[in-house]
């Protein structure tokens, strides 16, 4: 479906390996999952998702424990939970999620960053129709074929199954998400190279020269604010 998708985990782990930020972010998002319901990953659905994808990224179990105790105790930082949408150069759209206990300061710093590196923020749904909702999930040790064939046996419901760079990938409806994992678990899978809902663009579109560099450092200004959890854009990785 155009994404290598352990490229771009590669590609955001190695951009964050020498700070911390990555975890802070999950620890935010792992507290804020919890609050929303019982700080119990079986019953709360929201937080398993986050937690399944925190051990992709090897957040450390200190952490992961710190954001669900901090839920637990009730604490009363309250924050919410945003999106923005925006143009790049040449076609492009990005959408920005965030999390924010003051609004004010996240809307202008997103715009900052649209405005300072070529872009431009756009109105809501002014780019979210191109996008669309879903489970991404990959994993190493099983061909695509394999794969398959445990989720037909599982009668799980997927969009498509790729290999993409010595992984395979499955695209399902996030409301599969849980129902793909357990039936990989259930094969014999333990580690997941990818585990998230994500929004795939329904077209990609490639960059070159001035315009590419000029995108890179538009998502990399995006993705170092604070409030910023996930970016998600329609440029083809190449």
């Amino acid at each position: 479906m155009g994404r290598k998708w352990n490229n771009i985990k590669e590609k955001k782990a190695s951009k964050d390996a020498n700070t911390s930020r990555i975890y802070a972010k999950f620890g935010l998002e792992i507290y804020v999952a919890a609050k929303k319901g019982e700080p119990d990953p079986e019953s709360n659905r929201a937080l398993k998702v986050v937690l399944e994808r925190a051990k992709t990224y090897n957040v450390p179990k200190a952490i992961i424990d710190r954001a669900i105790e901090k839920a637990k105790k009730g604490a009363e930082e309250n924050y919410e939970e945003l999106r923005y949408e925006g143009f790049g150069p040449n076609g492009s759209m990005v959408i920005v999620d965030a999390l924010t206990n003051n609004v004010n300061r996240t809307a202008s710093a997103v715009r900052a960053a649209f405005n300072k590196n070529g872009g431009s923020m756009g109105v809501n749904g002014s780019v979210s129709y191109m996008f669309d909702a879903a489970a991404v999930i990959g994993l190493t040790g099983k061909s695509a074929d394999e794969v398959i064939e445990v989720l037909l046996n599982a009668d799980v419901d997927v969009k498509d199954v790729t290999e993409e760079d010595e992984a395979v990938i499955v695209y399902a409806a996030p409301d599969q998400f849980h129902a793909v994992q357990e039936a990989l678990k259930q094969a014999g899978v333990t580690e997941f190279t990818v585990a998230e809902i994500s929004m795939l663009a329904q077209n990609y579109v490639t960059l070159s020269g001035d315009a590419q560099v000029q995108f890179d450092k538009l998502i990399d200004a995006l993705e170092d604010l604070e409030d910023v959890q996930q970016v998600y854009h329609n440029v083809e990785s190449e």
